[in-house]
């Protein structure tokens, strides 16, 4: 009897122990609207981690309301903010795909742009100043469709202005990115590479400040090849257009 007596002690005490070592949850009794102020506060606190296990548990609680379907949005800008772009794609994605007519669905669309627009960039390009046209180009592309959707979608949103001025600077950014491959072929010789990257360069992005030196390239590549009359034809162009 005794020694059953011990044993059921020492085995409350163990349980006991196991019980005190789990982590407390202490918004278990917390409502939606206390779980998201307080991850909106974390979020404005730069706490991005606290602030996405927060939205993501209010979401999970308290599925259906208003503040499950802002949570749902404000989880996708705290991704980016932590520079998780991939996780912000996922839950901007979804939060368009749930609320297609919510009010802010073109912001979704407009930190879609951002997500993408900012992608790949790290202390590194910081350090080094390292430009977008280095990045990959079809980075640029998507970053660039991205806003150019939320222009066709919604025109008049207020995140148009910037979307056209992110789209004016995208454009000269993937041009540059061909203009480095025009370049990188001149350094090789290769010529006729050289000639039909500065003619990409032309018929695709005019208007951009990779114009003039994909003429010059154009125009080098033609007389390497021996191509008189094509030189003569990109020379006329180049004399028409010297104020580039």
């Amino acid at each position: 009897m005794v020694a059953r007596t011990v044993l059921l002690i020492l085995l409350g005490i163990m349980l006991t122990a196991c019980g005190a070592s789990k982590e407390i949850d202490v918004t278990a009794d917390w409502s939606a609207d206390q779980l998201y102020r307080n991850a909106k506060r974390n979020l404005e606190n730069e706490d991005y981690i606290t602030a996405i296990e927060q939205y993501e548990i209010l979401e999970s609680r308290y599925p259906f309301g208003k503040f499950a379907t802002q949570a749902q949005l404000d989880v996708a800008y705290a991704y980016y903010k932590y520079d998780e772009p991939e996780a912000a794609v996922v839950a901007i994605e979804r939060f368009i795909k749930l609320n297609p007519r919510h009010k802010a669905v073109d912001y979704a669309y407009y930190l879609r742009g951002l997500v993408n627009f900012e992608r790949g960039g790290s202390i590194i390009d910081v350090v080094h100043e390292r430009d977008l046209s280095d990045y990959d180009k079809t980075q640029l592309q998507t970053a660039f469709n991205d806003f150019q959707l939320l222009l066709r979608k919604y025109p008049k949103s207020k995140y148009a202005r910037d979307a056209r001025q992110r789209l004016v600077f995208l454009r000269n950014e993937i041009a540059r990115a061909d203009l480095k491959i025009a370049q990188y072929y001149v350094s090789r010789e290769a010529w006729v590479a050289a000639a039909n990257r500065a003619k990409t360069i032309l018929q695709s992005y005019p208007g951009t400040t990779a114009i003039k030196p994909a003429l010059k390239i154009q125009l080098q590549a033609y007389r390497q090849l021996g191509l008189d009359e094509l030189v003569a034809d990109t020379q006329r162009i180049i004399d028409l257009n010297s104020n580039l």
